[in-house]
């Protein structure tokens, strides 16, 4: 491999859609990285669900190889890096890895959200900022107004910025020789022990785990004994090697390199993104800085629609986890639903993409409960408790305080929609603390929101509101104290607990009323008439009647004393008072299915 001095390590940072995919194409294009009958679309997404949706999930880590102006080849190992805030300590470690960033911005769009959340990541990781205005031959491009966006925001020089087209392979080179010039040797080479970092890793159903490297200090070849210092987890090597973009062996991977290894741990588990590795007979005993424990944020009840398929599930959602040990899964019996499993993810977007892979790889049905967050209890007895879960809800009368957590988000927007978006975030309880504007047309506004208020369709009806043109980044803030109450739903005075949620006192009666109002009619008319209610520790707020089915039990009389008549109907009333009283609502599955799919 080359040496330290001719390597460059660097990746692609842009907001979704603006062509970050498409231009890594055209780098191995030009690189012949790829041979041109091998060559197609989003060569990096290997994911069905990330060429359909343009997103990119996993890091796609490629060596190319370029000849710099001087005459020398120099050895470009490109990062490809998640771009939505679920995956934003993924993409921190993959930036981690790397000693330069391309900053892509359309040339239409200008400057959004996640353009600039990205861009001080890779500042804050002290990376070399290269910024490139894409889609130039667009016909509503914008070139001088987005060179001058980016001056303004990211105080970056506009004779800086590099112009290309990644549709037709325009600028492609330029960038490259910026790459080679712009961009660092290897940081932290001459390190006197070995550090490897493990920026992501996948699972093998030969190999076992693979992780993907990037050799800070050192070196590493088959054989050696390693030591992965956040739990000191022991290991051996087993093999070695580098993208291209698929998987190539070679003997040692030395200072500089990114790479892949392979081990004998059988886990992901087992292995931790961003965690240090080192020779067990010579350990270093500093830690590359950055790592931290990935903690699950969002979760959901997922239960196959077909009892049957129960041990199909939980297989599946094994199987998952084998790639993506992000997921945290345990058992969960639901009264309505059946056996279920109660699942963890990063956030909406980890938890929706887990959920469509459940059924198209393993094709199944599947139904999920509403999403909720971790919400911290102090009880009366100075315990502070973490609850997932609504059924888990302490007693009211044990609770001192309750505690949600926060989101500080950035949304760009056009001036013209200011006044919707405000709505729009004071109706999700949220405080907007500052705005900034950007250019003539659009408008920064930081906000603080609870983070059970943008669960479901906040990102919609803010695209909607704004024609499309609204954009939001987020990163996760702090917990604060709040009025928040377990809402239940009773039918026939019985609590169905896969309706019960937490939410805001002041949201609970219409949320109830709403609620009450879908089941009335979607359950089936009983023979007597059924209460559907929505209670806060037993008091009702709302309530719902479901009609009975009547029998006409005087149609055999036709005639005579409407004394018969009256004693049939008092026969029948009495019989279903009995009947109400011993009487049990069988609420059917499909029910369940339309009101969750209905939240």
């Amino acid at each position: 491999m080359d040496t330290a001095k001719e390597i460059r390590n660097f990746c692609i940072v842009a907001h979704i859609d603006h062509g970050k995919t498409t231009f890594s194409d055209r780098l191995l294009e030009l690189t012949q990285s790829v041979e041109r009958r091998e060559m197609r679309e989003q060569v990096l997404d290997s994911m069905d669900l990330e060429r359909e949706r343009g997103i990119t999930i996993k890091s796609h880590p490629v060596t190319m190889t370029h000849q710099g102006k001087n005459g020398i080849d120099y050895c470009l190992n490109l990062i490809d890096t998640p771009g939505h805030v679920d995956f934003s300590y993924e993409v921190s470690r993959s930036l981690a890895a790397c000693e330069g960033a391309v900053l892509l911005v359309d040339a239409a769009q200008g400057i959004e959200a996640q353009t600039v959340a990205n861009a001080q990541l890779a500042i804050s990781q002290n990376l070399t900022l290269i910024p490139v205005i894409n889609k130039i031959d667009v016909n509503n491009a914008d070139v001088l107004g987005v060179q001058q966006q980016i001056e303004d925001i990211l105080a970056i020089p506009a004779d800086e910025v590099l112009l290309a087209s990644a549709k037709n392979g325009t600028g492609i080179e330029d960038v490259l020789h910026a790459v080679i010039s712009r961009v660092p040797t290897p940081r932290w080479v001459n390190y006197a022990k070995d550090r490897i970092l493990i920026f992501d890793s996948v699972y093998d159903s030969y190999k076992g785990v693979i992780c993907y490297v990037r050799i800070f200090s050192g070196s590493l070849k088959a054989g050696d004994e390693i030591l992965l210092m956040s739990d000191e987890g022991k290991a051996e090597v087993k093999e070695v090697g580098w993208f291209s973009p698929e998987m190539k062996v070679c003997d040692t991977l030395n200072a500089g390199n990114v790479g892949y290894i392979v081990t004998n741990i059988k886990d992901v588990a087992d292995i931790k993104l961003g965690d240090t590795i080192t020779k067990l007979n010579n350990p270093a005993t500093e830690m590359l800085p950055g790592y931290k424990e990935v903690r699950p944020m969002v979760f959901s009840g997922i239960y196959p629609l077909d009892t049957v398929d129960y041990e199909k599930l939980k297989a599946s959602i094994g199987k998952l986890r084998l790639n993506d040990s992000a997921i945290v899964y345990q058992l969960e019996n639901s009264t309505a639903l059946g056996f279920g499993f109660r699942c963890g993810f990063l956030g909406l977007l980890h938890m929706e993409i887990v959920m469509e892979r459940i059924r198209r790889e393993y094709d199944l049905d599947i139904i999920s409960t509403y999403p909720s967050v971790i919400y911290r209890i102090a009880t009366n007895g100075n315990e502070v408790l973490e609850i997932e879960n609504p059924t888990a809800f302490p007693d009211p009368t044990l609770i001192e305080s309750i505690l949600e957590p926060t989101i500080r988000a950035t949304i760009h927007t056009p001036k013209d929609h200011i006044g919707d978006v405000l709505k729009l975030i004071r109706d999700n309880r949220g405080n907007c603390y500052q705005t900034e504007s950007l250019d003539q047309t659009r408008l920064i506004l930081y906000c603080v929101l609870p983070l059970n208020e943008i669960l479901v369709d906040f990102n919609d009806r803010l695209k909607s509101i704004t024609k499309g043109y609204g954009s939001m980044d987020y990163e996760y803030g702090d917990y604060i104290e709040s009025d928040l109450v377990k809402l239940d739903i009773l039918v026939n005075n019985e609590t169905v607990d896969a309706f019960s949620s937490i939410c805001h006192r002041l949201k609970a009666e219409s949320k109830g009323r709403a609620l009450c109002n879908r089941l009335k009619d979607i359950i089936p008319p009983q023979l007597y008439k059924v209460a559907i209610q929505a209670a806060i520790s037993g008091k009702v707020i709302a309530r719902e009647t479901l009609r009975a089915v009547r029998k006409d039990v005087t149609a055999k009389c036709y005639g005579g004393d409407i004394s018969r008549k009256r004693k049939l109907l008092e026969k029948q009333k009495e019989g279903k008072k009995r009947m109400k009283q011993v009487g049990n609502v069988s609420i059917p599955q499909d029910a369940f299915i339309q009101v969750l799919k209905s939240n």
